[in-house]
């Protein structure tokens, strides 16, 4: 019992870590430009440690926002809405 446990509770975590998020699904033509994204942020006052492109079709920043908490954000990079946010 305490095994089928300890692998439930496994296939969960692995299940957990590897579902990305999804941002969209729209062609990277309809994206907007990553340069012009970033720097968007950096007026709005966001502070980006490092910006990335994800395999979930999302724009994913490490860093500070708007209110200077640290952060991981995802943004849809479409529309540049927040996708996904975590406090740090």
């Amino acid at each position: 019992m305490k095994k089928l446990l300890t692998l439930a509770l496994l296939s969960l975590a692995f299940i957990s870590c590897s579902k990305k998020t999804q941002c969209t699904s729209e062609e990277k033509t309809k994206w907007q430009n990553e340069e012009t994204f970033k720097a968007n942020l950096l007026a709005e006052g966001y502070k980006i440690n490092e910006f990335k492109v994800t395999e979930g079709n999302c724009y994913e920043i490490y860093g500070w926002d708007k209110d200077q908490n640290k952060v991981e954000i995802y943004f849809n990079p479409i529309d540049g809405s927040i996708v996904k946010k975590e406090n740090h």
